[in-house]
Parts: C-alpha cells; structure tokens; sequence
C-alpha cells in the first residue's frame, strides 16, 4: 500500500493498494531463480485462494516448491505501509508460516546451501523445525545463510538467545539496525566487525549508505548504487539474493564484486512498488 501522504489518524488518505508477492524467504527465492540459482523454497501455506496463486507464481518463476498445505489455516499475509520517499512499515499475520514442522524442510546434501530467513526462528512453533534444518545443514558440510528478519520480534525473542541459536551460520546478512542491536555496537563497522567473529562473513545492508563485508580482519564498504526511491519493501531480501547468486557462483570472490551483486538488485527492486 503506498501512501500518497502522511497518515491520518482519524481519517482518511488516499492510497495505491496492491496485491503482490512477498515474504522473505519466497521474495530470496524468486530473485535467485531469476538470476539463474537452482532454488527450492521450502513452507507453509494455506489451503486458500492466495496460497495456491502464490504457489503458481513462483513455480512460474523458476522456484522448486516444497510447500505444505495446511487445512484450515490462511496463508501468510503481511501489508506494508510505504510513505512518501519510500519507507514502509509493516503488519504481518503470519497464517500457516507458524506450523512449519522439521520434515517440512528438504535433505541437504554435501555442498549444498541453505538459506533460513531469521523469521523462522521468531516465533515459537516454527522455530523448532528452523533450528533442526540449521543443525542438518551443518552436519551435512553445506554452508549456511541467515537474516535476523527484524528488529521489533528479534528483541522479544532474545538476542542472546539468537545468537546462541545460530552462531554456527556461514554468512550472516543484517541490515545495521539489525547489527547494532545483536552487538550493543554505537556504529555499524564496529557491529560488523563483532559479528564476523562468530561467522566467516558477514554483510550488513545499509541502505542509502551502501553495504559493509567483515570477514576476518577485513573489512570493506561499497556505496548504494544511483536509484530513484519508491518502495524500499523487499531491498533486504534483493540485497541478499542478488548477493548469494554471485557467493554461490565463486565463493572465493572479490568481496566488493559480491557486494556490488547485492546493491545493483536492491537498486532495482526500490525503484517500483512491491517486494520483488
């Protein structure tokens, strides 16, 4: 929903409302198949109208599904409020995301990559089956992404407690926001650099500043590329996927090269409404 003003309490604000595809996991997964990544995307949905077109959707885009069907629950639905300059807020009813169970998740195999999008482990009921693929994922040798999701159900949950969860993760990619409040860290470099100590890469998204790479002692920052800002819904999810495409592709790669990766899609998704 992109406001054509601020909001009016007590009133009302005209409003372009549309419908699209979202959620962190299946907006990654989308990008990555279109940038040519074999992706699978595994979930919950319900047994519904907008479960079974957000199914066709990405299947039309080249994702492999894994989705659980649950009887009688919604699927997930999230609104995002976009002001004028681009910046959204959301509200989400997770639906049947929340009943996502261990053997909902596919076998890994050596040399293959999981991706867990951090609201997994937020709530309760998923989180069990997001640890279970984390831990399966580590003792099979593949490599591990994460996002933490968001600021508001990461402190509720704990940091403590998340990053006792998952600090066996390869690479992890918090916006700064996210970074500072896992690190208790005044600026981002320093939160990036506190972070790379318990992950062997580290990304942060800094939105119109660009992005930082710690790893190690090396620690590098590219600047956002030129873009016109409409919706920032989804940059997160675009930054990771454009980057992940390149780190899959050469792992071993100019760290500024797979940055520049994350930024140039973020570039694109911000400048049209919706999340991919």
């Amino acid at each position: 929903m992109v406001l054509s003003g601020e909001p009016a309490p007590g009133s009302d604000r005209p409003a372009a409302i549309r419908s699209r595809g979202g959620g962190a996991g299946a907006n990654v997964a989308a990008h990555l198949a279109r940038l040519g990544t074999p992706v699978t995307l595994a979930g919950c949905v319900g047994d519904d109208a907008p479960g079974a077109g957000l199914a066709a959707e990405l299947s039309a885009a080249g994702v492999g599904l894994r989705l659980r069907t649950v009887p009688g629950e919604a699927t997930g639905t999230i609104v995002s409020l976009v002001e004028p300059g681009g910046q959204r807020s959301m509200l989400a009813d997770r639906g049947a995301n929340l009943l996502l169970r261990p053997d909902d998740a596919p076998t890994l195999l050596p040399g293959q990559h999981l991706h867990l999008s951090g609201y997994t482990l937020l709530d309760e009921g998923p989180r069990v089956a997001g640890l279970a693929a984390l831990r399966a994922a580590l003792d099979a040798g593949c490599t591990v992404s994460l996002d933490p999701a968001s600021t508001g159900p990461l402190t509720r949950y704990g940091v403590e407690r998340w990053l006792a969860d998952t600090g066996g993760a390869t690479l992890l990619l918090p916006n700064a926001d996210e970074a500072l409040l896992l690190t208790g860290c005044a600026d981002a470099e320093a939160a990036a650099r506190v972070l790379a100590r318990a992950h062997r890469i580290v990304a942060v998204s800094l939105g119109a500043d660009g992005a930082l790479w710690a790893s190690g002692d090396a620690l590098l920052h590219r600047p956002a590329h030129p873009t016109d800002v409409v919706d920032t819904t989804g940059a997160g999810d675009a930054f990771a996927a454009g980057l992940l495409a390149a780190w899959l592709r050469a792992p071993d790669g100019d760290p500024g090269d797979l940055l520049d990766a994350g930024l140039a899609l973020a570039a694109e998704v911000v400048r049209r409404p919706g999340a991919r």
